[in-house]
């Protein structure tokens, strides 16, 4: 359980990634409040992917300090994984096995109870119930990508990651997303996200965070209003919104 005392879902102090000679993340300061929509924007190599692999426990920063609900990920690694949930570019699956095998280990590795029931309703919510029994290979990536939600979700953990989530999601996947996001921030957890289609994303958001060279540079309490400057920031780094929206990332 998430102490009441705790009020931040994310906090990162100078934090410093390096991969080889190439630097990432630099001395990247960031707080996130419980119970928010946080999206992350950026161009390509902004650092995104790496922050959101950072908080799932899966990358070792090389400085600086990062802890969610207060527990420091460095040294509180199996607690921290316990409050989060992550569907990343890769889907983590287990191939040859069947959508509802991967559920089922996933649910032993986390002791969890009531499997049975626990696995039909995370299904149905995200809509893969036909194709439980389909080994995860024969499914198109969209689909996988809604298998790793229901791997994410069937701890009922506080904080979501999701990077690029509607990626290869048609358009009634997106709506039964953006309903599942909505039901978590309603219930007092967190989200944090990224994604390439920034119009949704300013809709959807409570925070929006635009990284560059790094860096923090524009955090956003209210991303509708301030999108014109969310715009310039882009614009400054000759790319605006609308090509962003037509460009993986």
């Amino acid at each position: 359980m998430v102490s009441q005392a705790t009020q931040l879902a994310v906090k990162a102090e100078v934090v410093v990634k390096n991969f080889g000679a190439t630097s990432v993340l630099h001395d990247l300061n960031l707080e996130l409040p419980i119970g928010e929509i946080t999206v992350l924007m950026g161009t390509n190599g902004a650092g995104k992917s790496t922050l959101l692999r950072i908080l799932a426990t899966l990358t070792q920063v090389d400085s600086g300090t990062v802890s969610i609900f207060g527990a420091d990920i460095a040294t509180n690694g199996p607690a921290v994984r316990a409050l989060t949930g992550s569907v990343l570019h890769s889907p983590m699956l287990y191939a040859d096995m069947s959508v509802r095998e991967n559920l089922m280990f996933f649910a032993d590795m986390y002791r969890l109870e009531n499997v049975d029931d626990l696995i039909a309703q995370t299904t149905v919510m995200v809509g893969i119930e036909p194709r439980i029994d389909d080994r995860v290979r024969t499914l198109s990536h969209g689909f996988q990508k809604r298998v790793a939600l229901a791997r994410a979700l069937m701890h009922d953990p506080q904080l979501l990651l999701l990077d690029e989530p509607e990626s290869g999601l048609d358009s009634q996947s997106v709506d039964r997303l953006d309903r599942i996001l909505d039901e978590y921030r309603s219930s007092g957890r967190t989200v944090v996200m990224t994604t390439h289609i920034v119009e949704h994303a300013l809709e959807l958001a409570d925070r929006a965070v635009v990284l560059f060279d790094g860096r923090v540079g524009f955090n956003s309490e209210n991303p509708q209003r301030d999108r014109e400057a969310i715009q310039e920031i882009y614009s400054a780094n000759r790319i605006s919104i609308s090509s962003l929206e037509s460009q993986p990332q």
